[in-house]
């Protein structure tokens, strides 16, 4: 009898250590070392940011999803240590790493960099590639890439100090939406983040500007629908039914964004007036241009494995790329899995492929 194959669950998880979680615990009575503790407690206490808690979820999701189909399956948390990651890549010497480090020591960009661990060692991994993971981090240079092979996206401007900026040269219309320029998760997005007037601008870069300590991405706000892509495998890939995030539930005046709060902030106004729904009612011609929009920013990024492309829809019915997302969120009840689920893969069933993609991926490069 053959040995099943050994599938490594390899993340990073965020320290609960924020003044929000510290307070929370210690009000609780809990240890932030529980994590299924934590998890149930922290959804049912109120205004809670899930952004802290959905890796413990996520992770437990796939071991369970890899476990039914038979697969090995061990868990390690990094914890921003990487000699003991490498000492346990040596111990363990796992198949596959199902790769769902963000992050290392609180900066994104050595996302990239972990992965390049993988290549260098020579395991295989699940996702994207270190270049592909880099690249999507810095939203202005995607866009560049994006406007220069003919893909639509708002224009835009890389703003490191607002005093750059005069009312006189500003070559964007209003409204204009201001994002940090290195940040994924909505990080940084908030119902401040739309623009209408020059001083409000120059106030909210300079706000990015202290807060991230990175430049500012400003561009131009496309008023419209929200539609994300969710995209699966590699030759050929294929693009799942669209899913949209309807903002019907939020009060009058808010923004039709998506928001940290209304991503991670469970209890808000934010968080309970945004839903996704799926499939998105579309007329075909323009679920054909999205679905194609989709399929070309996947390939052009480098994009493998998985990947979720953001799109807005203008009142026009003309779709603009947001962003490529190759490390979209992989829970069972996750907007990604959203749309494999319509399109009638059970939560091992995309689990599996995604395994499956990165071991055809190794053994062709041996």
């Amino acid at each position: 009898m053959s040995k099943p194959i050994h599938i490594a669950i390899i993340y990073n998880e965020p320290t609960i250590e924020t003044d929000t979680g510290r307070q929370f615990a210690f009000d609780a009575g809990i240890s932030h070392q529980n994590s299924s503790v934590w998890v149930s407690a922290a959804k049912s206490n109120g205004k809670i940011d899930l952004s802290e808690v959905g890796v413990i979820e996520e992770k437990e999701d796939i071991q369970s999803a890899l476990q039914s189909l038979g697969f090995e399956t061990s868990i390690f948390n990094m914890s921003d240590d990487l000699d003991r990651f490498l000492d346990y890549l040596k111990a363990m010497q796992p198949d596959v790493i199902f790769n769902m480090v963000e992050s290392l020591g609180d900066y994104a960009i050595h996302e990239m960099h972990v992965a390049g661990v993988y290549e260098l060692l020579g395991i295989a991994y699940t996702g994207s590639g270190p270049l592909t993971l880099g690249t999507c981090l810095n939203k202005a240079r995607t866009k560049e890439i994006l406007m220069q092979n003919g893909i639509p996206t708002a224009r835009f401007l890389l703003v490191e100090n607002a005093n750059e900026l005069s009312a006189e040269t500003l070559k964007l219309s209003f409204p204009i939406i201001v994002k940090p320029s290195a940040e994924d998760a909505s990080v940084g997005i908030d119902n401040n983040s739309i623009v209408n007037t020059f001083a409000e601008l120059k106030d909210r870069i300079a706000f990015i500007a202290k807060k991230f300590q990175a430049p500012a991405l400003v561009e131009e706000y496309i008023e419209g629908r929200e539609l994300n892509v969710a995209i699966i495998g590699n030759d050929p890939p294929v693009v799942l039914p669209i899913s949209e995030i309807d903002f019907s539930g939020l009060p009058s005046g808010y923004p039709k964004i998506v928001t940290y709060d209304a991503k991670w902030m469970d209890g808000t106004k934010e968080y309970e007036g945004t839903k996704g729904i799926c499939p998105s009612i579309l007329p075909a011609e323009v679920e054909k241009e999205v679905k194609d929009l989709a399929l070309r920013a996947y390939n052009l990024m480098e994009c493998r494995d998985y990947a979720r492309v953001d799109i807005r829809l203008s009142k026009a019915m003309k779709p603009f790329v947001l962003e490529v997302n190759p490390n979209p969120d992989l829970s069972s009840d996750a907007g990604y899995h959203r749309s494999a689920k319509t399109a009638g893969y059970s939560y091992p069933e995309a689990i599996g492929k995604i395994v499956g993609f990165a071991v055809e991926r190794h053994l062709q490069t041996k």
